[in-house]
């Protein structure tokens, strides 16, 4: 057995285990990548380590420190509250409000998990207060925070935008987001024409809120740091990770939060997902594995399916599995050998139908952000419709994901 193949094989009992067990699958990655490209490759150690992401570490190590620090001292919470309390419970109104909170929260920089997280809690005791369905807020809420999830300054946005890079598609961040903003505003929107107005004439009236606590010393420092940075990065063209990392440590220094609670709090099991899965997938570009990955993939579609078939593959892997840990780093650096295998296709559309196909299935109550959104399901005789109400909305969207990026990716690749 050829070492290629036996690397490829790797990656698919990674892929097997990410669906399957609770072991962090970038640590078998890892160990997987040293046994195979130092003892079966013959490959130095040196060269193994260079597939190592150190520059996608750095970030994704910086910005969540950073939001690690507005989460612990209460900024992004006191922030929430305070925005819901605007529309003063408006039923109509409150579905939608719940997704631009998700989307500004979540393009902020935390990204659609901590964000989901944040305010479902919040969401589902007013969405219960007004009638709402338990799945109509959760809806709302994980897509609106997936819509916002691959922003330039996010960390998953990050990852994406870095993993693409790898595959030679560069300055296509906007269209990356806008692609994955468009997507989940479309199931948003349907999830609203489904299942609001079947309430609305049901349920009248408003909800009065409660007065929302008043930003503090540590908030209103956080919250003026937090909007610095964002200006730096998006408007100075300032290094995403190191300004991150630098603006963390104006707010320790300035007694903003505890460090100790800040840095238990950073993500690191899945810091180590996305390197280790990312240096395996090195691996298979130095023993010809990843060839041969693209060659099985190519075997499934045309140039002209290609768009909606990796979707729908992505789509049904990440219903399972880490979409930014497992499925981006994995599937995003094989579109050159996939194009070459498959003799024709546009990289930028095929990479935008991998970050939408992945996402849109993520609210599957066996997906981190679907569990969250059930885990915040205050009725527990409510519980058990809604996972499996979740589960199906889930597993349907690797079809309708497959279907809208056959029908839109390559047209909004080439605007």
């Amino acid at each position: 057995m050829s070492v290629a193949v036996i690397s490829l094989l790797a990656l698919l009992a990674a892929l097997i285990l990410s669906m399957s067990s609770r072991i962090n699958v970038g640590l078998i990655a890892i160990a997987m990548a040293w046994l195979i490209g130092v003892y079966l490759a013959d490959l130095p150690v040196a060269t193994v380590l260079n597939g190592f992401p150190t520059a996608l570490f750095l970030t994704l190590a910086g910005v969540t420190l950073l939001f690690a620090v507005a989460d612990t001292n209460g900024t992004l919470e006191t922030l929430a509250n305070h925005a819901l309390g605007v529309i003063r419970g408006n039923r109509l109104i409150m579905p939608w409000f719940f997704f631009v909170i998700a989307f500004l929260l979540s393009s902020a920089g935390p990204g659609a998990i901590s964000s989901t997280a944040l305010i479902i809690p919040m969401a589902m005791s007013i969405g219960s207060q007004l009638k709402l369905p338990p799945l109509l807020t959760a809806l709302m809420v994980a897509n609106g925070a997936n819509a916002g999830n691959l922003s330039p300054v996010s960390t998953v946005g990050i990852i994406a935008n870095s993993r693409m890079e790898t595959a030679g598609i560069v300055d296509e961040e906007l269209k990356v987001f806008l692609a994955n903003f468009i997507a989940h505003l479309v199931v948003a929107a349907a999830a609203y024409l489904v299942y609001q107005f079947r309430y609305q004439t049901a349920h009248n009236g408003v909800l009065q809120l409660e007065t929302t606590k008043k930003l503090g010393y540590e908030q209103k420092l956080t919250t003026l740091v937090l909007c610095a940075w964002i200006t730096g990065v998006i408007g100075l063209n300032l290094h995403v990770g190191f300004s991150a990392f630098t603006a963390a440590c104006v707010l320790l220094i300035f007694r903003a939060a505890d460090e100790g609670k800040v840095i238990s709090r950073i993500p690191w099991g899945v810091i180590l997902m996305v390197s280790g899965v990312a240096t395996l997938v090195a691996l298979l570009d130095e023993t010809g594995g990843m060839e041969l990955f693209t060659s099985l993939l190519s075997m499934l579609s045309t140039p002209d399916t290609i768009n909606g078939i990796i979707a729908f593959i992505t789509g049904a892997i990440s219903a399972y599995s880490s979409t930014s840990g497992v499925v981006m780093p994995a599937f995003l650096p094989t579109i050159p050998s996939l194009i070459e295998n498959l003799g024709g296709g546009n990289p930028l559309a095929i990479a935008l139908s991998i970050n939408v196909g992945s996402s849109l299935v993520d609210v599957s109550p066996i997906s981190t952000i679907g569990a969250i959104c059930l885990a915040g399901v205050a009725d527990p005789s409510k519980s058990r419709q809604v996972f499996f109400q979740l589960l199906t909305w889930g597993l349907a969207m690797t079809v309708v994901g497959g279907i809208l990026c056959q029908l839109f990716a390559l047209p909004f690749a080439l605007l």
